[in-house]
């Protein structure tokens, strides 16, 4: 069936697993991909968004419309290329109007093969996402707007989606390298990192830059690994604590590698441990608790946290369609910080060690920046 249709002959498809025809305007590249469609809250930071790592098989829906309204600039990338496959919007992107853009969004994501769908009802499209689960769909953009629609059915009801997905191997560095760079800063840029801070090995996978600017900002001293290091890798860099980035994909499927690592980490050094999003549900499993795939997860930038310990609630940036089922905790681990959308699980710490993690991304990019705190916390547990 079809479920909106705009006046015009469109030139690109949204086509739902289920069957259901979404029409509307392409941009960015032409071509056809197959994903995971999930839909984020975000008023702004839609490039953040395309090149963040944990949106790998992904395709974005905006619920906000317009997107495309400041344009593109390199400063804003997360990573070297966008991960996510596409994005689906209201409104047809406009000519940017901000001081700091350097190019258009189309343009942006032709030049990096990345499909756009525009016109679209996206309330209509967010509440399927939210009532049936995030469903696997085709997009296609084509010009002359002839499209096989059966293909595309059958290319979304093959789609393998996320679970049992490693990933990270996909996303993760191919060498180890020294990050060089804090958070931006007004005027100045990205200020080199300070060489006599705490030594943090920061196993990628699938990390954004600003989390490794904010561990710069809060005074460390950064060398990222890929995602299949060992423990025998990590300690040759002799460092004072280990970081465990965000990525995509099913947890499950990353610890495979990364869990026997994390425990041979906790069973054989005192060393401050920090995961953050894939980081902290890959810390988890290494303590014997569990995971679970969500309906439709948590993407935006407006999702309230309580830290129980204070009864704080910061409002956070999160990316994930996995979660922690904080039930199966085992007796030396004591959940930290819930989310107040749903009551999942949002952190962790094992209660005699300077160990810990959290579900959101405190390096808020985009968003607010109430949970930064987390790198300073994590800098003076190396410092103690």
């Amino acid at each position: 069936m079809s479920a909106h249709a705009p006046a015009a002959k469109p030139t690109a498809c949204l086509v739902l697993a289920d069957g259901t025809v979404f029409y509307g305007r392409g941009f960015g590249a032409e071509g056809r991909t197959v994903a995971e469609l999930c839909f984020n809250t975000a008023m702004t930071g839609y490039q953040e968004v395309m090149t963040d790592p944990s949106y790998a098989d992904q395709i974005v829906t905006f619920t906000f419309p317009h997107i495309g309204n400041t344009g593109v600039t390199p400063e804003d990338e997360e990573a070297a290329e966008p991960h996510a496959k596409g994005i689906v919007v209201k409104w047809d992107p406009t000519e940017p109007s901000n001081w700091r853009s350097t190019g258009t969004l189309p343009a942006w994501m032709a030049s990096t093969g990345r499909i756009g769908i525009g016109g679209i009802d996206t309330r209509r499209l967010t509440r399927t996402i939210r009532q049936q689960g995030m469903p696997h769909v085709a997009l296609e953009y084509r010009a002359d707007g002839n499209f096989d629609l059966e293909a595309l059915r059958t290319a979304a009801r093959d789609f393998t989606g996320l679970t049992g997905a490693d990933l990270a191997k996909d996303v993760t560095t191919a060498q180890t390298y020294r990050w060089q760079d804090g958070r931006w800063e007004w005027g100045t840029g990205f200020p080199a990192a300070q060489e006599d801070g705490p030594k943090v090995v920061a196993i990628d996978y699938g990390a954004k830059r600003n989390i490794l600017r904010s561990l710069v900002s809060a005074g460390c001293n950064v060398t990222v690994l890929p995602a299949n290091s060992t423990y025998d890798d990590i300690m040759a860099h002799q460092p004072d604590g280990v970081f465990l980035s965000n990525g995509p994909g099913d947890p499950e499927a990353t610890g495979e590698y990364a869990v026997p690592m994390i425990r041979d980490l906790m069973e054989k050094s005192e060393m401050p441990i920090f995961g953050i999003c894939l980081g902290h549900q890959m810390l988890a499993l290494a303590l014997g608790a569990s995971t679970v795939k969500m309906n439709h997860g948590h993407h935006g930038v407006n999702h309230p946290v309580k830290e129980i310990g204070t009864g704080k609630v910061e409002i956070t940036s999160m990316n994930h369609g996995f979660a922690v089922d904080g039930a199966t905790f085992p007796a030396n681990v004591e959940e930290t910080h819930v989310s107040l959308f749903d009551g999942t699980n949002c952190g962790l710490k094992v209660k005699d060690r300077p160990i810990f993690s959290v579900q959101q991304h405190p390096e808020a990019s985009p968003g607010p920046q109430d949970s930064f705190y987390l790198f300073e916390r994590f800098a003076q547990s190396m410092q103690a």
